[in-house]
C-alpha cells in the first residue's frame, strides 16, 4: 500500500463540533478519516449512518473530519453548515472548506469521497460513493492491529464539543421538509421531519394529533407507538382518510389510516436499494432509495425518488411498484419515460396531466407526463449539474439554486427556490419564472411579497386563496395570502418537541 504525507489542515478556516481547529500532527497515533462532503448531496447523506457506526466501533482510535467542500454558493455559508450538522445529526468536527482548497490539496475529484490517513500522517487509501463500510472497516482494521504491534497507537477518545450542545434544538418544530394542506377537512399535515413525526392540525394551527413517537425508528402500528425516519412529502385521499408518506431515510412509503388509527409500511423493506434498474416487483418487498416525495393521481401513487434520481409508481389497487421515469444517471435529459434523466427530484406535484418536479441539483422544474404519450421536458431553469443562480426570466435563461418544492395551483406552479430563499411562481405553458415572495437573504421576517423572508424552504402546499410554506431552516410553517402576497407565521399553540414536554 503506498504512502503520501496527508497535507496538513488549515487552522485558519471555520470549524464546527468542535471549540478549536483540529491539525493532523496532533492526531498522530489515531486513525483519521477525511470525509470529503457538501450537504445538498443525498450521497453524502447516505454514508453518514456508515462513518457513525465506525466512529462508534473504534471511539478509542479513529477520528473521523467531515471537509465541507461546497458545490452551491448556499453551501458555503458558515451558518447554513451549521444547520446541516444538526439537521443531520453530525457528530464529528468538520472543517468549513469554502474554497476547496482542501479538496484540491487532496486531489478529490467527487462527492463523498474518503481519504484514510495512517498513526503516522500517512495518506494510504481512497474511496469515492456509497457503501464503503465494510471496505473502510478492514483498512481501519488492519491499520490498529499494524500499529498495535509496534506499540505506535494512542488508545483515548477524543473530546469533542458538538454544535447541538451549543445550540440545543428545543423548536416545536424540527427542520420541517414539507407541508400539506386540504381544505375538506380544515386541515394542515406538517412533516416534522427532524423530530421524526407527522404534526396534523386545522389550517389556522391549532393541534389535533401527533403521529409517530418522536424517535427515529421503522414500526408499524398506532399513531403514539409507530415510528418515522425523517419524513418528508405527503399526499393525503381525503375521500378514504388516508395520508401517504414518504418515509425518506427509512427508504419506505407509510400509510397513515386515520379511521383505523394505524400506521402501516406499503413499499419498502426498511433497507436502501442499491441498485439503478431493479424489476418491477411487489412493493412491500422492493427496496427503495431515499423517497422524497409523493402526489396521489387517482389509484396511482407518484414517488419522487431522490437517490437513484427517478420517478416511481406505486399501484395502490395491486401493491405492485416500477419506476416510471428516470434511466437512474444523474442528469437533466428529456424526451420518452425510458430515456429521460433526472437529478435528485425532490418535490412533486401535479395538474392531473403532467407531474411537476423540482429537480434539485440541476436546479430546475421538469415536467413529466402522465397520460396517453407521456413525455419528460425542462419547464424552467438549468439543465446542467453545475448550472445554477438566482435569475428570473424564460425556460432555460432562468437560474434557480437548489430547489426542492413544487406546488400547481390555479394554473401555475409555485417554486420553493430553497437555496435562495425565496419563493417563484412559474407560467408553466411558457415556462416564465418570476420571484414573488423573500429577497434572497435567509432569515424570519414577515411582511408581504419581496419584503418577506425565509431560510431554506422546502415544501409548498395551496389550497383556495393560501400558500402554505415548511421553512425549514427556521423551524416554522408559513401562510401567504395569494391574492396580496401577505406573509405570516402559523403559530402551534401547545405543541413541544417531543424531548421538551407533551402537547396537552
Amino acid at each position: 500500500m503506498s504512502r503520501v504525507r496527508a497535507p496538513e489542515l488549515p487552522q485558519n478556516y471555520p470549524w464546527l463540533n468542535t471549540d478549536q481547529p483540529i491539525s493532523l500532527q496532533s492526531l498522530k497515533g489515531r486513525v483519521v478519516i477525511l470525509d470529503f462532503w457538501t450537504y445538498c448531496c443525498i450521497n453524502c447523506l447516505h454514508v453518514l449512518p456508515e462513518l457513525k457506526f465506525l466512529e462508534q466501533k473504534y471511539p478509542d482510535s479513529l477520528t473521523v473530519i467531515g471537509v465541507h467542500s461546497a458545490k452551491f454558493e448556499n453551501e458555503k455559508e458558515v451558518e447554513n453548515i451549521r444547520q446541516a450538522i444538526l439537521r443531520y445529526d453530525v457528530e464529528h468536527p468538520v472543517l468549513v472548506d469554502s474554497g476547496s482548497r482542501v479538496w484540491q490539496q487532496y486531489a478529490v475529484r467527487a462527492w463523498p469521497t474518503f481519504k484514510i490517513i495512517d498513526p503516522e500522517g500517512y495518506v494510504v487509501g481512497s474511496f469515492s460513493g456509497e457503501g464503503k463500510r465494510d471496505a473502510l472497516d478492514e483498512i481501519i482494521g488492519k491499520l490498529i492491529e499494524e500499529y498495535q504491534n509496534k506499540s505506535n497507537i494512542d488508545f483515548k477518545e477524543v473530546s469533542l464539543i458538538l454544535e447541538k450542545e451549543k445550540q440545543p434544538l428545543t423548536t416545536p418544530l424540527a427542520f420541517p421538509g414539507k407541508v400539506l394542506a386540504d381544505s375538506l377537512t380544515n386541515q394542515l399535515f406538517v412533516a416534522d421531519t427532524g423530530h421524526h413525526r407527522i404534526v396534523v392540525s386545522t389550517l389556522e394551527g391549532e393541534v389535533l394529533q401527533i403521529i409517530g413517537s418522536g424517535k427515529a425508528g421503522l414500526i408499524d402500528g398506532s399513531f403514539d407507538e409507530a415510528q418515522f425516519s425523517a419524513p418528508q412529502g405527503m399526499t393525503f385521499d381525503a375521500k378514504n382518510q388516508v395520508l401517504y408518506v414518504a418515509d425518506t431515510e427509512n427508504h419506505a412509503l407509510r400509510k397513515i389510516d386515520f379511521q383505523t388509527q394505524q400506521v402501516e409500511t406499503i413499499a419498502g423493506t426498511g433497507e436502501q436499494s442499491r441498485q439503478i434498474l431493479p424489476d418491477t416487483g411487489i412493493a412491500k418487498e422492493t427496496k427503495l432509495n431515499s423517497p422524497w416525495d409523493v402526489e396521489k393521481v387517482g389509484d396511482r401513487l407518484f414517488i419522487a425518488m431522490a437517490a437513484s434520481h427517478q420517478i416511481w409508481l406505486l399501484e395502490l389497487d395491486t401493491g405492485i411498484i416500477s419506476i416510471y421515469a428516470g434511466n437512474g444517471g444523474e442528469s437533466c435529459v428529456n424526451g420518452s419515460l425510458t430515456e429521460s434523466a433526472f437529478a435528485q427530484p425532490s418535490g412533486i406535484s401535479t395538474d392531473g396531466n403532467e407531474l411537476f418536479v423540482a429537480d434539485s441539483e440541476v436546479s430546475s422544474v421538469r415536467a413529466v407526463g402522465v397520460n396517453e404519450h407521456p413525455k419528460v421536458r425542462t419547464i424552467c431553469g438549468s439543465e446542467e449539474l453545475f448550472g445554477f443562480g438566482d435569475k428570473d426570466g424564460r425556460g432555460l435563461e432562468v437560474l434557480l439554486q437548489h430547489c426542492l418544492g413544487v406546488e400547481y395551483t390555479q394554473n401555475y406552479v409555485w417554486v420553493a427556490d430553497t437555496y435562495n430563499h425565496k419563493i417563484k411562481r412559474v407560467e408553466y405553458h411558457a415556462g416564465l419564472c418570476r420571484t414573488m415572495l423573500g429577497d434572497g437573504t435567509a432569515g424570519h421576517q414577515d411582511g408581504q411579497g419581496i419584503n418577506s423572508r425565509f431560510s431554506e424552504p422546502s415544501g409548498l402546499s395551496a389550497i383556495a386563496q393560501h400558500l402554505f410554506i415548511a421553512d425549514t431552516n427556521n423551524h416554522l410553517i408559513r401562510r401567504i395570502e395569494l391574492d396580496t402576497l401577505e406573509v405570516t407565521t402559523v403559530e402551534f399553540p401547545g405543541l413541544c418537541a417531543p424531548d421538551v414536554c407533551l402537547p396537552s
